[in-house]
């Protein structure tokens, strides 16, 4: 599919239809007015007796021409030319998604925390009329708030955590992620992403492993790194940093830190087509335009059947 905003074509390789129906209108053009196959299949001396008596018109080629537009029409019509459908982005379990917040005593007790949660609340921002949910974790998982469109409540819960919101001990992202897939499952969600604030503590295997499990699921996974002191520069080597790039990748998503949240943020905001594809979804999101572009072709196709004088 090529995407170009709020026009698509869903089928391009189509396009490569294309040059073969021009070759043959020029073909048609080039032949106008010609009688050669007359002159191949007829004696010389007896196509020159039947050109005097005035036996033999020369045809125009508008066969050739006629279909060449058809095949034309008809290929451009299988390029699934589309726009995307008004209100796209209201069908509630199309996508949705789940803010995990790393609430272990590193991030809680951080001075970068009150950050955290901003980049967090930017996150589902973003997200638009999208349902949110939001998990958080620290030595287990819990699910804070179930998947909600009611953005002022989701704000109320983010900017209330703290270090006391979850009792035990550690920090536990892989519990988090199996939690915000099993939240999604359950929503019936098609594609849906999954945002992790952290500061990369806990990441191991199974960690790694539920995000390449979204990802097959039709997730994104993408993290919010929150970096341990507030005035030191975030390095690229910063520890759990590494971590959650990994995680970005194996989930299909985008890494960024609290600080500069623009990229998570950017692929939050991408509208429903852009997020969904040319999936078994994409009917639901755009408007095929080839069948209308089908009876274009039907004209130049009928005048092929008109009887010649």
């Amino acid at each position: 599919m090529i995407d170009l905003g709020a026009f698509a074509l869903l089928r391009p390789w189509w396009l490569l239809a294309l040059p073969f129906a021009i070759a043959l209108a020029f073909v048609a053009v080039r032949r106008a007015g010609e009688a050669g196959e007359w002159r191949r299949a007829v004696d010389p001396h007896l196509f020159a007796a039947l050109a005097r008596r005035g036996a033999l018109v020369a045809g125009r080629g508008r066969s050739a021409l006629l279909a060449a537009l058809a095949a034309g029409a008809i290929a451009l019509a299988l390029t699934g030319p589309a726009v995307e459908r008004a209100g796209a982005g209201s069908f509630r379990n199309l996508d949705a998604v789940v803010i995990a917040m790393d609430l272990s005593r590193s991030v809680a007790d951080s001075p970068r925390f009150r950050d955290a949660k901003i980049a967090a609340y930017a996150a589902a921002e973003a997200a638009g009329s999208r349902q949110i949910a939001i998990v958080v974790y620290a030595g287990d998982a819990y699910l804070a708030n179930p998947p909600t469109t009611d953005h002022k409540a989701i704000e109320t819960m983010i900017f209330s955590l703290d270090g006391e919101t979850v009792p035990d001990v550690g920090s536990a992202p892989t519990t988090a992620l199996a939690l915000a897939r099993e939240t999604l499952r359950k929503a019936g969600v098609v594609g849906g992403d999954v945002v992790l604030v952290s500061d990369g503590g806990g990441l191991n295997q199974g960690a790694e492993a539920e995000a390449r499990a979204l990802a097959f699921e039709g997730h994104a996974v993408s993290t919010l790194y929150v970096p341990p002191t507030p005035l030191a520069p975030t390095k690229p080597d910063a520890p759990g940093r590494a971590e959650l790039g990994l995680i970005a990748s194996l989930g299909g998503g985008e890494a960024a830190d609290i600080e500069r949240p623009d990229a998570v943020v950017s692929a939050l905001s991408r509208s429903a087509a852009e997020r969904l594809g040319p999936g078994p979804f994409s009917s639901i999101v755009w408007f095929d335009l080839g069948r209308a572009l089908l009876l274009l072709a039907c004209a130049p196709a009928l005048l092929l059947f008109r009887r010649s004088a």
